[in-house]
């Protein structure tokens, strides 16, 4: 039976999975399943909305260079159910699996699980995930591969299943080099590749690139080193970022939390008392809810300072860099992902403070020599202005040539 559904579409990486039929070379789209596709159920990785959503009548608006393009779409990737949870677990659909040597498995991470996975195993070339808290570069990093959070409003996010429309929601892509990348970027922006031209012939040296670099608390050693010997070996010039800065990050981080975290019971409670619908993400609703009443209006009332903090930070340096998770990403539990294991996960994360401010950021794979540890990578995160994104995969590139 096409051998069991190829393999039940890689381990979970797919709701839907419609491989191409020829070898003919053409780019192979995968489209997270919160994403409104015409004439498929978006099922937001819901065992409820699968069982009750009637198909989609449109595509969402971000999908119409790709239909102009004919680009084909392989299919509908797996996530976390409404995108609220961040380990990749998804116990309806089954979790996305993610084996780095073939053999012993880690989180996938999410809630971009299945579009990490998909680009992973090379089932597709390109696929689109969103990021509110850090859905697309946080199953990179788990997964080895590349993904941009391009900047807040950049793509529009019509019929895109919600959690923070207003402040988080973005859509980007994941790849597993730059080049692909920069092709799934020119699928979601009208003249990408005429930017990303620009960018390459204005700086088409790391000596060129001035990098802020942010040391956290916690962070695991060898990830930092990992990091630091990259950007030396390819001769970036680096500058150490404050601890005043390092403060301020570290509020933004906080603050971003929970604005997501409310944002998500503000639109889809809703779901709340839905038949199917896990006791996880029940348990993300009810923090939000009691966050709104405790911590929103401080959180939101912060935004615009942090915002004008970084806009000071990129009058000194093109990019900031700091790792995309502060430890290497962890097996799941004997049983499966709980409360304590999905916080534990967010708090390994360096990428709400982005959402928070609204800016595009890199997730970059980054070699851990002699590690003799099941993940043999880690992930450098590159922030950058407000559209920087051409520029972004310009010193994505620069890193990615000398790995």
């Amino acid at each position: 039976m096409e051998k069991r559904r190829e393999r039940i579409a890689r381990e979970h990486a797919f709701i839907e999975y419609h491989p191409l039929l020829d070898d003919s070379g053409r780019l192979r789209l995968a489209v997270k399943d919160n994403i409104d596709m015409k004439g498929e159920v978006t099922t937001a990785g819901s065992a409820y909305l699968a069982r009750t959503a009637a198909p989609a009548t449109r595509d969402a608006p971000l999908l119409k260079i790709v239909r102009e393009r004919h680009v084909p779409i392989v299919g509908k990737t797996n996530m976390t159910e409404f995108a609220v949870t961040v380990s990749g677990e998804n116990r309806h659909f089954g979790t996305p699996r993610n084996r780095f040597d073939g053999r012993h498995e880690v989180i996938p991470g999410g809630s971009s699980s299945g579009s990490a996975v998909a680009v992973k195993t090379g089932m597709a070339d390109v696929a689109f995930g969103t990021d509110t808290a850090g859905s697309i570069r946080v199953p990179a990093a788990c997964c080895g591969v590349y993904g941009l959070k391009t900047t807040f409003g950049l793509v529009p996010l019509q019929g895109v299943f919600p959690i923070s429309p207003k402040y988080l929601d973005t859509v980007g892509p994941l790849a597993r080099d730059i080049d692909h990348l920069v092709k799934g970027m020119a699928l979601l922006q009208r003249g990408f590749e005429a930017r990303y031209d620009e960018a390459r012939a204005e700086k088409p040296s790391a000596k060129q690139i001035r990098i802020g670099r942010l040391y956290l608390d916690g962070t695991d050693p060898a990830i930092d080193k990992a990091i630091d010997q990259t950007l030396a070996a390819r001769h970036f010039k680096v500058v150490t970022l404050p601890a005043t800065f390092k403060r301020q990050w570290e509020q933004a981080q906080k603050d971003g939390k929970v604005v997501a975290a409310v944002d998500a019971w503000l639109h889809d409670r809703e779901y709340n008392d839905k038949k199917g619908v896990s006791f996880l993400t029940k348990a993300v609703f009810a923090l939000g809810e009691v966050q709104y009443h405790t911590s929103y209006a401080g959180a939101l009332k912060r935004r615009a300072q942090w915002q004008r903090t970084l806009r000071d930070v990129f009058k000194q340096v093109d990019f900031i860099a700091v790792p995309t998770l502060q430890s290497l990403p962890p097996k799941f539990p004997f049983w499966g992902s709980s409360i304590v294991f999905e916080l534990r996960v967010f708090d390994m994360q360096n990428t709400v403070a982005v959402n928070y401010a609204g800016n595009p950021a890199l997730a970059i794979p980054v070699s851990l020599p002699s590690h003799k540890k099941v993940v043999p990578v880690t992930s450098l995160q590159l922030i950058g202005r407000p559209r920087s994104e051409a520029d972004l995969l310009n010193a994505g590139r620069l890193i990615e040539s000398k790995s």
